[in-house]
């Protein structure tokens, strides 16, 4: 198969509109070609006018490594053009920054969740964008968590740099298919395009949207792999708790818990006493691991962690939001005064709880902490705007 940056290079009549125009790359680590050379560097071999370049979170080089930590602005030392930050003083492109080119080729690696930051990204650019003359080109690239859909709509109000609009925690598309909503949505004035993927099979096995035969690249630098991508939706809500997320190791987000003060076993048996179902789709195995910096560093934790992958990993059942939300109530069943949602700002967001800001609205929180709720309960919120979200965006589906 061939993503949107190996269409565009390799022919001629895509690349013919770029002619004469000034052209700017949004790129981060994984914005690779298929022999992985970088979008950067292709595009300028292939003669196109770079002018800028953008770097979301994390940077253009991915080195940052944690949520709020800034990058700055710099020089391209081989190319001299300027390469602009998109967290760093502005999260929004300014008009001096969009005044550097004419077209804007997005060419980032998703990770199929509202929460990851380059789908807001996306949207700041084509508001930017909007009414000006500027066009914005999605070289799209696979949802590596593929088709399903899963969690809360986030509600009106609660938008913020981790929830572009409303959509559900895991929203099923590609980018280039996410661009096609935002300009919808919000009634953008954009040139937007997208040089789609060829060969893209979502529901096939054994990648079920990341096909087995790419390198896969960290698009930051706790996306380790396909199993902790699949698994995000879900283990992402650790960022709002005092538990780990496993920062610190060498498989961060892919566990649904680890702290030094609970007994990861007995909250397993919780889970699968509480809602046996939530937990099909992968293989759950308790751990301990001792993080060498951020939460409980030098600590010794009990941990669960999720192997989806492999023999243990059915597509259609594994639901990650549930999964992880299930962990929370079984930890509140048996700890009822657990400290579990951290108090911290969180993305730039300073006066609502972390959890609320990562779950667009408190519907999730509160249910964790109503000791009479079920999880049918959780289930009929969720399973109602994961039914909208399907037929709102089945017609602007490319794949």
């Amino acid at each position: 198969m061939k993503f949107g940056i190996d269409r565009l290079l390799a022919d001629p009549q895509l690349r013919k509109p770029l002619e004469g125009r000034r052209v700017a790359l949004i790129a981060h680590p994984a914005s690779v070609t298929r022999d992985l050379t970088h979008s950067l560097d292709a595009l300028i071999a292939a003669g196109i006018n770079v002018t800028s370049a953008f770097g979301p979170q994390h940077g253009l080089k991915g080195d940052k490594q944690d949520n709020m930590v800034e990058t700055a602005d710099e020089l391209d030392p081989l190319y001299n053009i300027p390469v602009f930050s998109l967290y760093g003083e502005v999260r929004r492109p300014s008009g001096q920054m969009m005044s550097t080119a004419d077209v804007f080729l997005f060419d980032l690696q998703d990770l199929g969740c509202r929460i990851y930051t380059f789908v807001t990204t996306l949207l700041y650019l084509l508001e930017a964008a909007s009414g000006t003359g500027k066009a914005v080109w999605v070289l799209d690239r696979p949802n590596p968590a593929g088709r399903p859909v899963e969690g809360t709509t986030l509600l009106p109000g609660q938008e913020s740099f981790v929830g572009a609009g409303p959509m559900p925690m895991r929203h099923g598309l590609t980018l280039g298919e996410m661009g096609h909503w935002f300009v919808e949505h919000f009634g953008l004035d954009v040139d937007y395009r997208v040089i789609a993927m060829e060969g893209w099979a979502p529901d096939a096995a054994p990648g079920f949207g990341w096909p087995d035969d790419r390198i896969w690249i960290n698009p930051s630098p706790n996306a380790a792999n396909l199993n902790m991508a699949r698994a995000y939706a879900g283990t992402v809500m650790l960022e709002g708790t005092t538990l780990s997320e496993g920062r610190g190791t060498t498989r961060p987000l892919e566990v649904l818990l680890g702290a030094p003060d609970v007994d990861a076993r007995a909250i397993h048996s919780e889970m699968r006493r509480l809602a046996p179902g939530w937990l099909a789709g992968c293989a759950i195995r308790e751990c301990f691991f001792e993080p060498t910096f951020h939460k409980h560093a030098k600590s010794l934790c009990s941990a669960l962690m999720i192997h989806a992958e492999g023999a243990f990993y059915d597509h259609h059942a594994f639901r990650p939001w549930r999964l992880q939300a299930l962990t929370f109530k079984a930890i509140r069943r048996l700890y009822p005064d657990y400290p579990i949602w951290r108090d911290f700002p969180y993305e730039y967001e300073f006066e609502r709880l972390a959890i609320d800001v990562i779950n667009g609205g408190p519907a999730l929180r509160e249910w964790v902490d109503d000791a009479g709720a079920e999880p049918g309960d959780l289930d009929t919120i969720a399973a109602a705007d994961e039914a909208t979200w399907r037929e709102r965006v089945r017609p602007l589906l490319i794949y």
